[in-house]
């Protein structure tokens, strides 16, 4: 195919390989898919579910409470966070994903400000949400409404697009040797998508579909590796010296393997301690 006329040959080839990228993706889910849809009626594949998912239960509970009736259930089976955890970390994982599809990894500017207080605000809702959940905990404390899962997954998500949105450009800034300087959300137009994108995500979820959830589990539970494992690639970057040196992805496989390493070896760490002191996966004894 050739390029349009008037268009350089460059932004061309981008473009193709963009496109590329997005339906090899687009195989691959839906390969994933299909086969975890022929598993989900094998006794080998929940088997094989419950061993990634008790992986994934280890990593979620070096930061989440993982109370059983805060949290949502594949047939009866809890997701590895919580309902408001699953949300921050979902939307993580969903601000990479569409960043990922629309080629803006290398943008590291943060949103402009209209865009970031937008942020700010569905970090105070969750905010808000959170104190209310915390305060039936206590049977005679003041509350506005009653808590629901479906609240905490909403005000999470929200949340989410907003730690990744910020997070992402400040990785981009550390690691690229001539990074974007545009924000990966320039405008109001953009973050309506990623909202409905999360959106989506949010109404697939509560569908209750078991192989749906089973998907959405790992997702959070993914989204929860991106975002320690890119804050610990910055500090590594800064503390060695070593920031703003990639030109290529290869050049970054070094970094982000050593913050996936770390971050592995830090939630589990932090797993084992809890495990040790409160002898418990979900919750905390007592509540």
């Amino acid at each position: 195919m050739l390029p349009p006329k008037n268009q350089p040959v460059s932004d061309f080839i981008g473009q193709q390989s963009l496109l590329r990228r997005r339906i090899f993706l687009l195989l691959v889910v839906a390969a994933m898919l299909l086969l975890i849809g022929f598993y989900t009626v094998t006794d080998a594949a929940h088997l094989a579910q419950s061993h990634t998912l008790d992986g994934a239960d280890w990593l979620g509970y070096a930061i989440c409470h993982r109370i059983t009736e805060r949290s949502f259930a594949i047939n009866g089976r809890q997701f590895p966070l919580c309902a408001r955890c699953t949300g921050m970390y979902l939307g993580v994982f969903l601000v990479f994903l569409v960043l990922w599809l629309a080629g803006r990894l290398r943008h590291s500017l943060l949103p402009p400000f209209p865009i970031l207080l937008t942020l700010i605000v569905f970090v105070g809702l969750m905010g808000i949400d959170g104190v209310n959940s915390y305060l039936h905990f206590f049977p005679n404390a003041p509350h506005v409404y009653e808590p629901r899962n479906w609240l905490r997954l909403l005000t999470g998500i929200g949340t989410g697009l907003a730690m990744g949105l910020i997070t992402l450009p400040t990785l981009a800034q550390t690691v690229w040797r001539a990074p974007v300087w545009q924000p990966p959300a320039g405008n109001f137009r953009e973050l309506a998508g990623m909202m409905a994108v999360a959106g989506t995500a949010v109404l697939l979820l509560l569908s209750n579909q078991p192989t749906v959830l089973y998907v959405l589990a790992l997702a959070s539970t993914a989204g929860l590796l991106l975002i320690v494992t890119a804050l610990n690639t910055v500090v590594v970057l800064i503390v060695l010296r070593r920031d703003g040196q990639a030109a290529g992805w290869r050049e970054t496989a070094v970094p982000l393997l050593t913050g996936l390493l770390l971050s592995l070896l830090e939630l589990s760490t932090i797993s084992l301690i809890r495990f040790h002191f409160t002898g418990t996966m979900t919750g905390f004894p007592g509540l």
